[in-house]
């Protein structure tokens, strides 16, 4: 039951945080996929006025179908603006979640006006509740199929409310064309946009593991090659933006093929974690350590050269001091690394460049011996 309790607790914890940086930016792709698709659908509703005409429905009806047709597609050409500039409004999936539902409430307030029992018993528009929580799983954020989901309920919950308030008798409940409005088959929808939510919330927790973990490196639990290739952009955006700096530092440990020859690839795993963990004890808000693959790292620094290259050497000398212990009563074995510096956007505009120039600085350092730090060509 505890196992149980901590499970749902870290399901909780993961939907309500904010998504790491391969997340948001499929979260992006997914909020413009939206975007498309509602100015699919809202194109496809202005046939429904239509066919209500042609079906024999109330001019009234058709033409609160037709205004509201005609909103929608307005409004979805604006949010399809909005979203193809990607990630600009973090905002942006939770207003347009929130237009979403919003839009179906308002629909169902104006055919209440016309007739109370369309209002609730109107299926078609209903149904647009649970096409506004299906789409919040594009986004690929728990905290927007929430609020979706809630806002949902709460909306809808009133409707029913007012809808009871305003009926000053059953009989203005019943309709021959909708049938009868009663506490239980509302109820019952409720319970449905409720179970809806939980299952789109859950089809996001697992879109999140498995994005996490193609972004994730399994053995350190640093972020990979993956992370680095949707992260890097965004640094560089924002250093130009601000007109800070930004430094890459390439790390390689040194010997470690030796290591894994000596002690067995198990404890060179156990090596990597080892360096992992004094890096990561010293690792600052502004620098993300990165796993490429193997023994080598990178280190963004929100740094000009001259402090970065102090931060890394002071990195450089914190893993040398720390020797480590491959198994109870073995000796301790020494690990060093060597690293190559570049900084954004003296030595390039981009990760490719950074990362040529640096792994030429990295080659530097093993040339000149090694256990040492780079940041220019002699």
């Amino acid at each position: 039951m505890r196992a149980f309790g901590k499970t749902i607790s870290d399901v909780a914890t993961s939907l309500l945080s904010q998504p790491d940086e391969i997340m948001l930016e499929v979260g992006a792709g997914g909020e413009l996929l939206v975007a498309r698709l509602r100015v699919l659908v809202a194109a496809l509703l202005l046939l429904l006025p239509l066919l209500n005409a042609i079906s024999g429905g109330s001019i009234n009806e058709t033409m609160i179908g037709l205004s509201g047709a005609i909103f929608v597609n307005v409004a979805s050409q604006v949010w399809l603006y909005l979203a193809k500039r990607k990630r600009r409004y973090y905002w942006l999936p939770f207003a347009s979640g929130a237009y979403d539902v919003t839009a179906a409430t308002l629909v169902l307030i104006l055919l209440a006006f016309n007739h109370l029992p369309s209002a609730l018993n109107s299926m078609v528009v209903w149904c647009g509740y649970l096409v506004a929580i299906m789409m919040t799983a594009l986004r690929n954020d728990g905290r927007v199929t929430l609020f979706v989901g809630a806002l949902a309920l709460l909306q809808y919950g009133w409707l029913i409310w007012g809808v009871f308030a305003a009926a000053t008798s059953p009989e203005l409940l019943i309709s021959i064309e909708y049938g009868t409005v009663s506490v239980a088959n509302q109820t019952q929808r409720l319970v449905i946009l409720a179970v809806f939510t939980l299952i789109t919330t859950t089809v996001v927790y697992r879109m999140q593991r498995l994005v996490e973990m193609s972004g994730t490196d399994g053995l350190t639990k640093l972020p990979n090659r993956t992370w680095l290739l949707h992260r890097f952009p965004r640094l560089v955006d924002a250093a130009r933006n601000d007109g800070a700096s930004l430094s890459l530092a390439l790390i390689d440990l040194d010997y470690f093929k030796r290591i894994n020859d000596e002690v067995g690839h198990q404890a060179g795993d156990r090596a990597l974690q080892h360096v992992v963990r004094v890096l990561n004890d010293r690792i600052e808000g502004d620098e993300w350590l990165v796993r490429l693959g193997g023994e080598e790292f990178v280190l963004l620094l929100r740094r000009p050269m001259g402090s970065a290259w102090e931060r890394v050497d002071l990195l450089r000398r914190a893993v040398a001091e720390d020797p480590f212990v491959a198994e109870r009563g073995a000796d301790p074995q020494r690990v060093t690394f060597s690293a190559g510096l570049a900084s954004f956007p003296n030595d390039g505009n981009d990760l490719s460049a950074l990362l040529k120039r640096a792994d030429s600085r990295l080659r530097q350092g093993k040339t000149d011996g090694r256990n040492r730090v780079i940041a220019r060509e002699h």
